[in-house]
């Protein structure tokens, strides 16, 4: 009896261990296959993460190459290209649900914000994944259970992106490149008043984030005034693109105002 109990020992020692071991080797696997899923499904574009380093020990990982495409029509190569994102976890959370992340750094993100007729790539995105959530909060609460099964929530008490810049690309532009950096962002405590957050719920309050310092950090560069003097054939148009469009903005007020107007509603202005 007691040989019996010993081996029984034994193999349930090998069993757990086998299945940590089994955690800890595919669990950088699983969150890119995650972040390309989820990711992809709701921005209905197409998501990339290079790789992702995971330490269950010490809860501290890293994501590398995070890509987010553009939604058809758009001519640039993505939206979002967010860098090295640094992760820490709350390793006592790491078995329960919702799992609570202490803080993510996404550092020197890079967004490319392209005009088209019908508003930005960023815009594209956003109205994406407000279709996705808005899909999601409609459905029957049987049906939500079902879609989401075991699916882990998340707390993301904080979130900071940091030293990020935005490039623009418009046809009005002809060529040429404009940029302006984008302003830090803190968002605190995701999730943590429903009890965890979905995967489309994050991506809902991060994007937005983003779209709103876009939108503030491009409306210093003159975009309507530009848009304005070349679609009229103003004189000296090209030159002040060249410019980057500082401090050479003031004589085109009266011949740019018509179009200029037409384009202040995709930067969200009056």
């Amino acid at each position: 009896m007691k040989k019996w109990l010993l081996i029984g020992a034994v193999v349930l020692v090998i069993v757990i261990g086998g299945g940590v071991f089994f955690l800890i080797s595919s669990l950088d696997s699983l969150v890119v296959a995650g972040v390309e899923k989820f990711g992809s499904e709701i921005t209905r574009t197409q998501v990339r993460l290079k790789e992702a380093k995971i330490s269950i020990t010490s809860g501290e990982g890293a994501l590398r190459g995070l890509s987010v495409g553009n939604t058809s029509g758009f001519k640039t190569e993505y939206a979002l290209r967010l860098g090295e994102i640094s992760v820490s976890l709350d390793t006592a959370t790491i078995t329960q649900n919702p799992v609570v992340i202490k803080k993510i750094v996404i550092a020197s993100p890079e967004v490319i914000y392209e005009l088209g007729d019908g508003g930005s790539n960023i815009d594209a995105i956003q109205r994406n994944v407000n279709a996705y959530m808005a899909k999601w909060k409609s459905a029957p609460a049987e049906q939500k259970k079902e879609d989401a099964g075991d699916e882990t929530k998340l707390i993301i008490e904080n979130l900071y992106i940091r030293g990020g810049k935005v490039n623009v690309s418009a046809g009005f532009l002809q060529g040429k490149t404009l940029g302006a950096g984008l302003p830090d962002i803190h968002i605190k405590d995701i999730g943590k008043s429903q009890g965890g957050a979905s995967p489309g719920e994050i991506a809902e309050k991060v994007i937005g984030s983003i779209r709103r310092q876009t939108t503030k950090a491009i409306v210093p560069l003159g975009l309507d005034k530009l848009a304005g003097a070349a679609k009229a054939g103003i004189k000296g148009a090209a030159e002040m693109i060249e410019k980057g469009a500082k401090g050479a903005l003031g004589g085109l007020e009266k011949g740019a105002k018509s179009a200029g107007d037409a384009l202040k509603g995709l930067l969200g202005g009056k």
